[in-house]
């Protein structure tokens, strides 16, 4: 594992010196938790949980950005001081809260999806390989693992123009296709909702997907217009990494354990004084 470069150091100075003006937004899968086989093996790492259980008590937010339903984020990242937008936003977890807030722009799209997966050919998608996961509102194809990879993704890329003909929101990631009921929110709007609400002036998001791309362009935007200070984009390089990932971040990482790093070199700004915001 790298140390943190100059030039990393250099760039998170601001956030760290103004902690109470500053947000931490970061994905999770390849992001703050290793990529593996199986989703549902994926786990945050202990000392990555400690660094963001540190900075939940110096920064004004700390959220996590996910494709994976907001419930199930806080599981895997094991810190429940964050907040977790869950279905790139569609869900919202509040630190400690047990219930999650559901977006009502999904209105009756979700029982589109699942009708729409309920009519694609079960022996087309078996013999792909595909394995699909239920997440509410979004319905997901995966593909991870499987024999012909190439083959899959062309599959994946037919059924993608077919939900797109039925008024659906087909979103590609690593390994796997996602059926969304609306265009309307993605992670670039929910970074926006999340930091406006927050008023923070400064903030950093670290991502590896295409996904996350939607929140880098987020925060080009507000730089754009003067509604933040400092808009950090820090991309987490993988042999996955879409294109457009490097030329879109400030700063690369080669891995969720350089990123932790990154967080620890964060951890290392003073608490918030009571009258901070929170």
């Amino acid at each position: 594992m790298s140390p943190l470069t100059q030039g990393i150091a250099d760039l998170l100075a601001p956030l760290r010196n103004d902690p109470d003006a500053s947000a931490i937004l970061c994905d999770i899968d390849g992001t703050l938790a290793p990529i593996v086989a199986d989703p549902a093996d994926a786990f945050v790492p202990a000392e990555t949980q400690r660094a963001l259980r540190a900075l939940a008590g110096r920064f004004a937010l700390v959220a996590c950005v996910s494709g994976r339903r907001a419930a199930d984020a806080r599981k895997r990242v094991g810190v429940e001081e964050l907040t977790y937008a869950g279905n790139h936003g569609l869900e919202l977890l509040e630190p400690g809260a047990t219930e999650v807030a559901v977006d009502p722009a999904i209105g009756a799209g979700a029982d589109a999806v699942r009708a729409f997966v309920r009519g694609l050919d079960a022996g087309s998608l078996r013999g792909s390989g595909f394995r699909l996961e239920d997440k509410g509102p979004i319905q997901a194809l995966h593909w991870r693992g499987v024999a012909d990879p190439d083959l899959a993704e062309e599959r994946a890329l037919e059924i993608a123009a077919a939900a797109r003909g039925a008024g659906l929101e087909p979103r590609l990631g690593r390994r796997v296709l996602e059926l969304r009921p609306t265009a309307e929110i993605d992670k670039g709007t929910t970074v926006r909702g999340l930091l406006d609400r927050s008023g923070a002036s400064m903030a950093l998001f670290a991502g590896d997907d295409r996904t996350d791309l939607d929140a880098f362009d987020a925060l080009r935007s507000m730089l754009e217009e003067g509604v933040l200070r400092v808009g950090l984009r820090i991309g987490v390089s993988s042999e996955e990494a879409p294109p457009g990932l490097e030329s879109a971040s400030d700063a690369v990482v080669s891995g969720p354990e350089e990123l932790r790093v990154v967080l620890e070199a964060l951890a290392a700004a003073p608490r918030r004084s009571p009258a901070g915001r929170g």
